[in-house]
């Protein structure tokens, strides 16, 4: 069935009012239960706000809102800023950018333009299945490669596959960095935390993938679930696993729960794990954080996996805002947490 028959006949207009730009409200039934929404955006490269953590300056997301319905996401409540809620509107209601290519390649023409590094995957998945349809991606990579920028993308979308052409064209010009998010190799456990998203196999088989086509592919597992996933053998498992697919390098990462993700996923720890429910409470009773002697115990478990999995022997690719500021990895073998660490995505 076309999309293009099935626009919404919206009767209340100050319902999307929130939506700038917005050119039409789409449904279709290979997406049950989805709207997209079409709008044509003013800008496509975003400036990380100067007192943030993240180690780089800009971002792209062609999409907001995620159709990995996963429990933890931290952007869910980015969502609210266009009145619509943090959780299911945050799985269900998807902005699509349809024109930031266009937009994209005006930006990186401007003599202003200093091409640093620009990363993709911060707040939604580029290549979660609706890009199957709309094909942002392919455009979005080669403008960024045209213009000398050099950029990274993060996703737990096995679609990525498709552009890996592109992407081994683009780092004959410029540095490209690609990462995994996978955390949970437990199947049962991993569609029940994050149903939308593509199997803990088929993400094993991206790794693969990439490293095949010559780039280099790290992983960020996270986030890690207290009493779920931060045992000794499941982090074995874990490092083992990343090792023989051919990652490169893994950063660990304990969950932690702002507001908005909170909420959405004690709900569900309520509704899967009630046991669970007062120990997490305690954990994260004084912060979105899991406390500092906690994230430095994960740290040290993790370090014994990376020691035996042999990333510690392997040199790890990051990219900052300068030298001085270039974070230390975070799963680097017994190196205490930050007080308060960023999670690279919302992964």
């Amino acid at each position: 069935m076309r999309w293009e028959a099935q626009e919404l006949k919206v009767t209340d207009p100050a319902a999307l009012l929130p939506l700038a730009g917005l050119v039409r409200s789409i449904q279709t039934p290979d997406f049950a239960g989805v709207t997209f929404h079409e709008v044509v955006c003013k800008s496509a490269l975003n400036r990380v706000p100067a007192q943030s953590a993240m180690p780089f300056h800009w971002t792209i997301n062609p999409t907001r809102g995620c159709l990995h319905r996963c429990t933890y996401c931290f952007a869910r409540r980015t969502h609210e800023y266009l009145d619509l809620d943090a959780g299911q509107d945050f799985d269900t209601q998807i902005i699509v950018k349809t024109n930031v290519v266009e937009v994209l390649r005006r930006e990186l023409a401007r003599p202003s333009w200093q091409r640093e590094h620009v990363a993709l995957g911060t707040n939604s998945d580029p290549y979660m299945r609706a890009e199957g349809r709309y094909k942002l991606m392919p455009g979005i990579i080669t403008a960024l490669a045209d213009s000398g920028t050099p950029f990274s993308i993060l996703t737990k979308g096995p679609l990525l596959r498709r552009d890996l052409p592109l992407l081994v064209e683009a780092a004959t010009r410029v540095p490209v960095s690609v990462a995994v998010s996978l955390a949970l190799i437990d199947p049962d456990l991993q569609q029940r935390v994050e149903p939308g998203t593509a199997t803990p196999k088929a993400r094993l088989e991206l790794i693969r993938a990439i490293a095949d086509a010559g780039l280099e592919c790290s992983v960020l597992a996270m986030p890690i679930l207290p009493w779920l996933t931060d045992s000794e053998d499941q982090l074995d498992a874990l490092f083992g696993a990343l090792a023989g697919a051919g990652a490169s390098d893994v950063t660990v990462g304990a969950l932690h729960l702002r507001p908005g993700a909170r909420e959405w996923f004690m709900a569900w720890l309520g509704r899967e794990y009630p046991a669970l429910v007062p120990r997490y409470r305690r954990l994260y009773g004084s912060g979105s954080y899991a406390p500092k002697d906690y994230r430095q115990w994960l740290g040290e478990r993790a370090g014994r996996a990376r020691r035996k999995h042999g990333f510690d022997r392997r040199a790890p690719r990051r990219w900052a805002r300068d030298a001085a500021s270039d974070p230390a990895p975070a799963s680097a073998p017994a190196a205490p947490a930050a007080p308060e660490p960023a999670q690279l995505a919302l992964f």
